[in-house]
């Protein structure tokens, strides 16, 4: 079990569910954030003229592909991040098995 499950389980109910209610806001904050991003990245690169309201279709194609691009970015980061954090787990209960034989 994560350690950091466990702790959170042995907290009083209220905590538990303002600990919850903070995940949930960060996710919405980073969430929001990266569309921000992916927006002004987007923007930046594929629109160069104001000449009417709507996207012509090149436009529309490079903002379609910039968009594709940093999803398929930002899946593999998050898949990488992932991989590497239960690798690091992994090494850590490694580790901690190590200590408590040796004692």
């Amino acid at each position: 079990m994560d350690p950091n499950l466990a702790a959170m389980q042995n907290l009083p109910q209220a905590q538990q569910q303002q600990l919850m209610q903070a995940i949930e806001q960060m996710q919405v904050r980073d969430s929001l954030r990266m569309y921000n991003s992916l927006v002004e990245r987007c923007f930046r690169d594929c629109v160069s003229e104001f000449r009417s309201k709507d996207l012509n279709a090149g436009e529309e194609k490079c903002v379609q592909s910039c968009a594709t691009k940093f999803m398929k970015h930002s899946a593999r980061v998050g898949i990488r991040f992932g991989e590497l954090s239960s690798e690091a787990e992994s090494q850590m209960q490694a580790m901690m098995q190590q200590q408590q034989g040796g004692k």
